[in-house]
């Protein structure tokens, strides 16, 4: 067998790179939730002190980046290359914060599952010897993410139930060949599922086949249960989402119970803060896996986590050609 291949989909490092940093900054809403004290830095103004929406996500991207770098003892001339990624368009976010570092840069977008995405190709770059250190970083940003998707804030729309609370936020995490800290042990590639959901307030519903999808197919080529990982860990599917997965798996006669969290779910408090259907974008998933699992794992309470991020692929064109929302979720196996 292929040392670096199990079956068709899913992918081994035998090098086993190291998570040798991270750091998660957030919006004052974020910080006002439950996570509120396990976030490294909570900014209290969700404009940075910038001009814009969009120049205040850059702004908490490059705070991420630098804190995990401290956190890893390393200078940004350390890096051999950034997977960073955002919500807006082009990118944008990312593209404005690593300008000028002379860090080579790879750009994605996986929507919200641009982390896990990241987290996969610096995990592939750094086991193959391609990168001795890397970093991915992703953010979001409510107020940005409203004006592409939808509408203006000051529009003043109405959001139904099943809308989820874009997380204003960036998360980071360095990968390193050596050191001490989690590692990533394999991961899973998605695929595209579509399964003709067109409403892109319940993106949720669309997400929720795409985890189904790659976290069956992970499970099944790495021959284990469910029972194999401390947490099995999706982002963001929210609620309704979250739910789905279940109901999904239930039908397979597999119990996730309870060591099955999603990071739209967690990051929030549904019965304080009005999100309705829970978190999502970019900086969802990055920031409580920073903030939520990484320490669990470098503490050793946990040994085993496979982190699923999921992003709805949709774009304000595609919407408003009534097409269908695609969807995709990558799963990373990170273990202490």
């Amino acid at each position: 067998m292929n040392e670096l291949r199990r079956a068709k989909r899913t992918i081994l490092f035998p090098n086993r790179p190291v998570v040798s940093g991270w750091a998660s900054v957030v919006g004052k809403k974020e910080g006002e939730g439950p996570l509120g004290k396990a976030f490294d830095e909570v900014e209290q103004d969700d404009r940075f002190g910038k001009q814009t929406w969009e120049q205040a996500e850059t702004r908490f991207q490059q705070t991420a980046l630098s804190l995990a770098l401290h956190r890893a003892a390393l200078e940004e001339t350390a890096l051999d290359a950034v997977f960073s990624g955002d919500l807006l368009n082009q990118c944008a976010a990312s593209s404005f914060a690593l300008r000028g570092t002379g860090i080579p840069v790879l750009g994605l977008y996986g929507a919200c599952s641009t982390m896990a995405e990241a987290l996969l190709l610096g995990g592939c770059a750094v086991n193959a010897g391609y990168a001795a250190r890397c970093a991915a970083v992703t953010s979001s940003h409510f107020a940005a993410a409203e004006r592409q998707y939808r509408f203006p804030l000051a529009y003043g729309g109405q959001r139904t139930p099943t809308a989820q609370w874009t997380v204003t936020g960036s998360g980071a995490v360095i990968l390193n060949r050596c050191g001490s800290g989690p590692v990533l042990t394999g991961a899973t590639v998605g695929t595209v599922q579509d399964k003709g959901i067109t409403d892109a307030n319940n993106m949720g519903a669309a997400m929720a086949w795409a985890a189904y999808d790659t976290i069956r197919t992970h499970l099944a080529e790495m021959a284990c249960g469910p029972e194999f990982y401390d947490r099995i860990v999706t982002g963001d599917l929210g609620q309704l989402g979250q739910a789905l997965v279940r109901e999904l798996f239930a039908r397979d006669g597999l119990e996730l119970g309870s060591r099955y969290e999603d990071c739209g779910v967690l990051i929030f408090d549904p019965q304080k803060q009005d999100v309705h259907c829970g978190g999502s974008g970019a900086g969802c998933s990055a920031t409580v896996l920073a903030a939520r699992f990484l320490p669990e794992l470098a503490a050793g309470r946990w040994k085993r986590l496979l982190f699923c991020g999921t992003g709805a692929l949709l774009s304000p064109t595609t919407v408003q050609q009534k097409q269908s929302i695609p969807a995709i979720c990558h799963a990373v196996v990170i273990e202490a």
